[in-house]
């Protein structure tokens, strides 16, 4: 998997959830969490993702709790990066995938969060209630992406 900054050896050790950051065409697909005082960042907005889930690989946990939280099957192909980051003593997955626009009238949004809607990038990036480490994630994968082939003219 040349596309992901990591060796077999890491993505085969041990790890704690993973996130999705899925564009839908030009927009990300971002869920609103709930209002619970018992969970990180109430409110805020997530990505989808979440909790490995026995011994599930982490494309395998970022797929199946996108499809859990959004009816979305993302294909592995659909997959562009991701890497691993630490929290404290855990291993948690980033992983960066895009779908046509089209793909936004399948979505069946499941029971965690109060919905789910599509935003711009640089809102998300921007987003004063966005989960914070979230942000952070995307940004590494935005730093390391390759520019336009064709900048616009200044």
């Amino acid at each position: 998997m040349s596309r992901f900054y990591a060796s077999a050896e890491e993505m085969n050790m041990p790890f704690d959830g993973a996130k999705l950051a899925l564009y839908l065409g030009p927009r990300l697909v971002v869920i609103l969490r709930d209002m619970v005082e018992t969970i990180p960042f109430p409110g805020h907005w997530d990505l989808p993702g979440g909790g490995r889930e026995g011994d599930e690989s982490p494309v395998a946990c970022a797929l199946r709790e996108t499809r859990e939280e959004l009816g979305l099957d993302v294909p592995i192909e659909a997959l562009v990066w991701g890497r691993s980051f630490r929290e404290g003593a855990k291993r948690k997955w980033f992983f960066v995938a895009g779908l046509p626009i089209s793909a936004a009238r399948k979505v069946s949004f499941g029971d965690e969060g109060q919905g789910w809607r599509l935003m711009d990038e640089r809102s998300f990036l921007e987003h004063p209630r966005a989960v914070p480490q979230f942000q952070d994630r995307l940004r590494a994968y935005v730093d390391s992406r390759p520019p336009p082939k064709n900048p616009p003219l200044l």
